[in-house]
């Protein structure tokens, strides 16, 4: 059961679509979810590879400002983004990381799960699609937001070229979530 509202850091590097992810989840809550949201976001100046990172607040609610100082879920796909976000994370917060490119864990958080996301889209021919790998397993192991929502929004963002991808993605993360029994109790 998704309990509102959600205060969520999504955290890595540039070019790794993390922005692209937290429009999408927003999007997804307020066009499909009957929901409010808002999104931030930071990155370095340089143009790939700099840390980066989008805060979304989702709720049933009006949404009144924007920032949030602690938040309930991080998503983190970086080891320095994870390091400089951790300690917003509450303690009975969820931590969500790609363990290939978050290897050292400073704060143990009970509820982790390591989602292995960048191999995942590796493995399905596109390093670039570690997002959508993500963004399917917050849809089927935290219920933030329906698969056929998520993938309609998907389809209504993404560059035609790389839409079957992207679906190709979100299907990995939600299979993922479901294969390892990962599921927030």
């Amino acid at each position: 059961m998704v309990t509102y509202p959600q205060r969520i850091t999504l955290c890595g590097f540039g070019g790794q679509g993390i922005i692209l992810s937290a429009v999408i989840l927003g999007t997804t809550a307020v066009t499909k979810g009957d929901l409010y949201a808002v999104q931030t976001q930071s990155y370095g100046s340089e143009a790939r590879g700099g840390q980066c990172q989008s805060e979304l607040i989702i709720d049933k609610k009006a949404i009144n400002s924007p920032v949030a100082e602690k938040k309930n879920l991080l998503v983190a796909m970086f080891q320095t983004a994870y390091e400089k976000y951790i300690p917003t994370l509450e303690d009975d917060g969820v931590l969500v990381i790609d363990p290939g490119l978050v290897t050292k864990i400073t704060r143990p958080i009970k509820t982790t799960f390591e989602v292995p996301a960048t191999q995942i889209a590796v493995d399905l021919g596109n390093r670039m699609a570690a997002n959508m790998v993500m963004l399917g397993f917050l849809s089927e192991s935290l219920g933030i937001i329906r698969r056929e929502d998520l993938l309609d929004v998907v389809k209504d963002t993404v560059n035609p070229r790389f839409v079957e991808l992207n679906f190709k993605a979100v299907e990995a993360g939600i299979a993922y979530a479901k294969e390892n029994d990962l599921y927030h109790k």
